[in-house]
């Protein structure tokens, strides 16, 4: 599928020098980084396997449920987004890329600068996206805690945890504590809870995302 089929609006992706991307890798890059500037839409979100994983040191979200909302979540979160930096350094598989974006918080006022090392991985079959990595500094946080039983979900105390975590990060965007691995957990099945993902492209437009 062409960029133009899917209103891609970072069509100039800049690469490094030696580096060359192919048609569909250039669509791939481009529709990535619509999503990291809060510009989602279903047919970007088409070039993505039904069972991708979407990561940062905040959220693992797998399949479709889980990672859509995260992307249309930016839109919530953050009043302006702007890409201050991108450049592809590896064409291969993952596709590697640099990415320097500054946030502003909803509602504080709060402006963060991440950097990132983006890594893109496709399909070999099919081309589609199987999972995207944004790992902050270079890095994402040990993977130890895979999963929140019934238990934590019913205590009180992980949910104390999980309101410190989002206050947290709001505050210094700190993940390297050792119930930050809960919050994450949580994160990825609670934002599809409050996040409305359009159920088709009619809709999808009318909130100005095609």
């Amino acid at each position: 599928m062409a960029s133009s089929d899917l209103n891609i609006e970072n069509t100039n992706v800049k690469t490094a020098s030696g580096v060359s991307l192919d048609e569909h890798q250039k669509t791939v890059v481009g529709s990535v980084l619509d999503l990291f500037a809060g510009r989602p839409s279903l047919k970007k979100l088409q070039l993505w396997d039904d069972n991708a994983v979407f990561q940062d040191p905040i959220t693992k979200a797998e399949g479709r449920k889980q990672y859509e909302p995260q992307w249309y979540g930016l839109q919530a979160a953050f009043s302006e987004i702007e890409r201050l930096h991108h450049e592809v350094t590896d064409a291969g598989n993952p596709i590697k890329m640099d990415l320097k974006t500054r946030y502003v918080v909803k509602g504080l006022g709060k402006e963060q600068t991440i950097s990132s090392k983006i890594q893109i991985f496709l399909d070999k079959s099919t081309g589609k996206i199987t999972e995207v990595q944004d790992k902050w500094d270079g890095n994402l946080p040990d993977s130890s805690f895979t999963n929140v039983s019934i238990d934590q979900l019913i205590s009180p105390w992980w949910w104390v945890h999980y309101a410190e975590g989002w206050a947290w990060w709001t505050w210094s965007f700190t993940w390297n504590t050792w119930w930050w691995q809960i919050f994450r957990q949580l994160n990825s099945v609670t934002v599809p809870k409050i996040i409305s993902v359009p159920k088709n492209n009619e809709e999808d437009a009318k909130k100005g995302n095609q």
